[in-house]
């Protein structure tokens, strides 16, 4: 896919002063260059089978109710319709991309979502204010809200999305069961109703048998959902799920149903209109998952033969049919090994993964909810959508894989580039270079897509572009991620949502090299070296870069890589280098280019790449390979030498301090000085990005001292409790 980028356009910024009276401070015209990112597939047009007539009426004007890559998604699409957009942000989001996208921006609150995003009243304003026509929620915070929808409808203004009866009846769990037994949909066995309390929990328990899993009535996104296999866990994932419940959705009703082990993930995109007519989009298989968020997705599935697909669908569009649904939404299903498979829940907005569906059928997605929310009949029959190819979702995100697979990073972007210059990849993102990633929202930096015509052509493609993708300022999961799509199982086909316990029971710890893989990493920082110590040795005179003075042609070097000493000889050859490497030679052509962190080269006639996370003197090295970073020191024999005579640092016993393992805010501390407390006992709960968790003492002891108190907020590594 190629990059496009619009021209420098005027944007028209409001504020806000407060909620509901809307008092307008300041009207302002600001020049800003939009970025607009995803660019065409190059064997055809992104949207090749989107269908509309072409004098069919359109809004005007479309407020979009959200923020980063989906906000920009939407407005990528009302661009190439030539619909003008409003955008609403956060005072820390007034510099953000999506603002700078939009025809028109006003600001809504301070950055917390409770005062800012979720603000419906300063949003109805913002709609008055602009005379939109429409609102596009996007996905989380009000896209599903029914109260919203009933609101925009009052005021004349069209949500863009579901009816409100549809969202309430599929926003309820509970309910929702109800509706899709009524409608024929295969079901899970559970409770049909809500869980009273922790007792209740336990004894329903009991009677659904273990394990089971209890989750958000009005959830999704996998907060508010955790699996118990016992009772105790049970009455922790009651009091953590409803409180989690409580502060993304304000409501803290919560269900249990049995849990399937060891299921797939799969679900199927369904587009509807105002006229009765439905169709299925075919599946997405989301089983990759951690805390039960998807990290991968792909379209379509190896599991689902034609005839599951059909049967999947059908019953998808039964769902939808028996709420009266009008829009894009999503049927998910849990399937087991026997390829049965069992409702889950309906999601009544746009999907996180809907880019992978559109590589697949050909048809704009955003562009239909739009066409449906006008009135207009879908002009697709279900024999018209294909599975056309395969597409990968990769979800890129500001965290640490090291950590439970994921928990979240901050900071700013000091270095930011797509892979977008090769073929076939599809960048949905909402940042760009010099961005901040904060504590108030979600941490996801970008979906990355692949498309193919085959499988294996889109995971070849979505290899390149993990690891020609350049992100320095946060931790980031790109690690995790390019180890799935080589992992022997996942190409095979061969996935749970237990993947990552089943293939990481350790966790996560980076990409495990070769033989071949380790040499060649060797012999490329070993050229590396050489090359910063030639450009080291030249000098310039005046503006003209003189020649090296390096004299040599042969060195011998010490690698050290994961504490293992490599002893190579670089060899300098016409354009490039030769390595030896114990018994193996490597020759490696072209120089390394000393401002770019990402280094493409030829090792032994084949191409190869890495980048370069961090260099510093004295051959210090951080080398992003085959997606994993290593920490790799490059010294001459001597300089090796002596460094076996420093002394070597002492570990810190961390087992008397609880840290925060990610920054977050306190939502309780349930000890004081002076407290005795066991191993593994629960001492505060850390809130992240609206996620709970609950953080316990490594072993017993005396509290000395509690550093933080309920509400504060926390950096990474802050030490919150310490043991006498």
């Amino acid at each position: 896919m190629a990059a496009n980028f619009a021209l420098c356009s005027p944007v028209r910024s409001y504020k806000l002063s407060r909620g509901f009276g809307g008092r307008l401070l300041s009207i302002q015209t600001l020049w800003t260059r939009s970025l607009y990112t995803t660019g065409s597939l190059t064997s055809k047009d992104l949207y090749w089978n989107d269908r509309y007539n072409e004098n069919e009426k359109q809004f005007d004007k479309i407020l979009i109710a959200n923020r980063g890559e989906i906000a920009c998604r939407v407005m990528k699409t009302c661009q190439r319709l030539g619909i003008k957009t409003v955008a609403v942000h956060s005072d820390v989001d007034s510099l953000s991309v999506h603002t700078r996208m939009a025809d028109e921006r006003i600001c809504i609150g301070p950055a917390p979502t409770s005062q800012s995003y979720l603000q419906m009243e300063k949003i109805l304003d913002a709609v008055k204010l602009t005379g939109a026509q429409a609102v596009h929620p996007g996905y989380g915070f009000l896209s599903e809200n029914t109260k919203f929808a009933a609101e925009l409808a009052n005021i004349g203004v069209q949500f863009i999305g579901p009816n409100s009866k549809s969202i309430f009846d599929m926003g309820d769990k509970i309910e929702s069961k109800r509706i899709a037994t009524k409608a024929g949909v295969n079901m899970i066995p559970g409770h049909d109703g809500v869980i009273e309390d922790a007792d209740h929990c336990v004894q329903l328990a009991n009677e659904i048998g273990y394990p089971v899993m209890i989750k958000a009535s009005a959830g999704g996104g996998g907060k508010g959902m955790r699996i118990a296999w016992n009772d105790e866990e049970a009455r922790q994932a009651f009091r953590l799920s409803s409180q989690e419940a409580k502060s993304s959705f304000g409501d803290d009703r919560m269900l249990i149903e049995k849990f399937i082990d060891n299921p797939r993930h799969i679900e199927i995109q369904v587009l509807c209109d105002q006229h009765g007519n439905a169709l299925w989009l075919n599946e997405r298989e989301c089983s990759i998952q951690r805390r039960n968020q998807k990290v991968i997705e792909e379209a379509p599935s190896t599991f689902v033969d034609p005839a599951m697909r059909k049967a999947m669908g059908d019953q998808a569009v039964q769902m939808a049919k028996a709420v009266g649904y009008d829009s894009a939404g999503t049927v998910e299903f849990l399937v087991n090994s026997k390829k049965e498979f069992f409702f889950l829940e309906m999601n009544t907005r746009l999907q996180v993964e809907h880019p992978i569906s559109e590589c697949i059928t050909g048809i704009d997605i955003v562009h239909q909810m739009i066409r449906s929310a006008k009135g207009h009949k879908l002009l697709h029959k279900q024999e018209d959508i294909p599975v056309d190819g395969w597409a990968f979702e990769c979800r890129v995100y500001a965290e640490d894989p090291y950590k439970s697979f994921g928990m979240p990073s901050i900071g700013r972007l000091s270095r930011y580039q797509e892979p977008l210059h090769i073929p076939n990849v599809r960048c949905d993102s909402g940042i760009q270079e010099g961005s901040e990633i904060s504590i108030y929202y979600d941490p996801m930096i970008c979906k990355l897509v692949t498309y193919g015509t085959n499988r294996t052509e889109a995971l070849d493609t979505m290899k390149k572009a993990l690891d020609s993708y350049v992100i320095r300022g946060v931790t980031h999961n790109i690690p995790l991620l390019r180890d799935i799509i080589t992992e022997q199982k996942f190409v095979a086909g061969d996935i749970t949502t237990k993947y990552l316990q089943q293939v990481y029971p350790d966790g996560f710890q980076g990409k495990k090299l070769s033989d071949q893989e380790t040499t060649e990493l060797v012999a490329l920082s070993s050229a590396l070296y050489i090359s910063d110590e030639i450009r080291s040795r030249q000098f310039t005179n005046g503006s003209k870069l003189q020649a090296s003075t390096v004299t040599e042609s042969k060195w011998d070097l010490s690698v050290n890589l994961v504490n293992e000493i490599y002893k190579t000889t670089v060899e300098k050859i016409t354009n490039g280098f030769q390595v030896h490497v114990g018994n193996s030679t490597v020759n490696i052509d072209g120089q390394m280019m000393f401002h770019s962190p990402l280094i493409e080269t030829t090792v032994d006639g084949k191409p190869s790449q890495f980048q370069i996370s961090k260099r510093a003197r004295g051959g210090h090295y951080k080398l992003r390979f085959l997606g994993t970073v290593f920490p790799i020191t490059v010294l001459n024999n001597f300089a090796s030498e002596m460094m076996k005579l420093m002394p070597k640092k002492k570990e810190i016993d961390i087992s008397t301090v609880v840290l925060a393992p990610m920054p977050g805010m306190l939502k309780s501390v349930s000890v004081e000085a002076g407290q005795k407390v066991g191993e593994g006992q629960e001492v505060c709960v850390l809130e992240a990005m609206k996620m709970q968790n609950s953080l316990t003492a490594a072993k017993s002891g005396v509290i000395k001292k509690v550093n933080y108190k309920t509400g504060e907020t926390v950096s990474e590594n802050d030490i919150i409790i310490e043991l006498e």
